[in-house]
């Protein structure tokens, strides 16, 4: 497969921007969002575990209870669609047997040729509650800059967005009932044609300042 020209990357990594405001009349194809879907479970996870889940939040009676608890930024109502990105609250061994036993179907292999890296996973998943729970949120932000890139490359705005009550959106979502809990929200679709923030030019430093040789 021929690798994306680096002219193109660059060029729609610049071209995106965290869309303030979106236009509610435009809609993300059913089949590019499929995409995303798809790219946004290829993103990497520590031991491939990939304890946690992608939200998708198509009901709009439930967005609009939302944006309240979003400190009332329009992004949740307005744009396409709504991600919710939660971590596995407290993984337990049934998680990591669950894991093991799609290693095995996947690549065709016995469970038993896994048992080092159960033992390895069951030591992650033991040290204390608050450890695990910092480990894997660190590891969705992965998957939300894996699904921001991925956005940009098929030419759709989103907005990643650390800006509403965790707990609100839990309750709101039935999250807690379903073992997860959300650490980060983003939206997507289309900015308006207003959207002052949209021509603003991109602010960032020069590379050899924030990328250094040793």
């Amino acid at each position: 497969m021929p690798p994306i020209p680096s002219r193109v990357l660059l060029d729609q990594l610049n071209w995106r921007y965290a869309t303030k405001k979106f236009d509610p009349t435009r809609k993300i194809a059913p089949a590019d969002w499929a995409v995303l879907e798809q790219a946004v479970t290829l993103a990497p996870s520590s031991y491939g575990l990939q304890a946690w889940k992608f939200f998708v939040v198509d009901n709009p009676a439930i967005r609009q209870q939302l944006l309240a608890a979003s400190w009332n930024q329009p992004q949740v109502v307005d744009a396409s669609h709504l991600v919710v990105f939660s971590v596995r609250k407290r993984p337990e061994a049934v998680d990591v047997e669950r894991y093991v036993e799609r290693i095995a179907q996947v690549r065709r292999t016995p469970v038993e040729a896994q048992e080092g890296l159960q033992k390895s996973l069951l030591g992650a998943i033991g040290r204390p509650e608050a450890d695990v729970d910092t480990w894997l949120s660190r590891q969705v932000y992965v998957a939300l800059g894996v699904f921001l890139s991925a956005a940009a490359l098929l030419g759709i705005d989103a907005c990643p967005m650390e800006g509403f009550q965790g707990p609100q959106y839990d309750e709101i979502l039935g999250l807690t009932a379903r073992g997860y809990s959300a650490r980060v929200i983003a939206t997507a679709g289309y900015r308006a044609a207003d959207d002052k923030y949209a021509t603003l030019p991109k602010v960032r430093y020069e590379v050899p300042q924030v990328v250094e040789h040793i």
